[in-house]
């Protein structure tokens, strides 16, 4: 069930991210925008890097090989999501519009109910994750 629930989630996030494509509110030319987007995306490559390849998969499965702490997931549980948020949300912020603030609602909404359904999911198969999430928050460090 958990399953079925990240894969709704991701193809929401999915979406809500092509949503914003399709409005031209994906990118934007404004300095601060960039260097937000620049920073999701080097977020995004460095926890791909350090994850490695074993997590390819749609639905939220536990991957092999235990629980990974180092790099961006030493500070937050979730970099993927993060970035993918943050990159999101800098398009809504940069081209605001109440359908874009919609768009970006409906993606933190799907990144949220995946991270929820991959904590339990992962909980269920690592004993050390639980120890894992009370020293790390989810997205913004120190914060949620």
């Amino acid at each position: 069930m958990l399953k079925n629930i990240s894969l709704a989630a991701l193809l929401l996030m999915a979406l809500a991210l092509a949503g914003l494509v399709v409005r031209g509110a994906f990118f934007s030319l404004h300095p601060l925008a960039i260097s937000a987007e620049v920073a999701s995306i080097a977020l995004m490559v460095w926890a791909r890097l350090t994850f490695g390849l074993r997590s390819l998969h749609a639905a939220a499965n536990p991957s092999a090989g235990g629980l990974v702490t180092t790099g961006p997931y030493r500070y937050i549980r979730h970099p993927i999501y993060t970035a993918a948020c943050l990159f999101g949300w800098t398009g809504v912020l940069a081209n605001l519009s109440l359908v874009n603030v919609m768009l970006g609602g409906l993606l933190l909404v799907g990144a949220v109910v995946r991270m929820l359904c991959e904590e339990r999911l992962i909980a269920a198969d690592n004993p050390e994750y639980a120890a894992y999430a009370r020293a790390t928050r989810r997205m913004l460090p120190y914060i949620f």
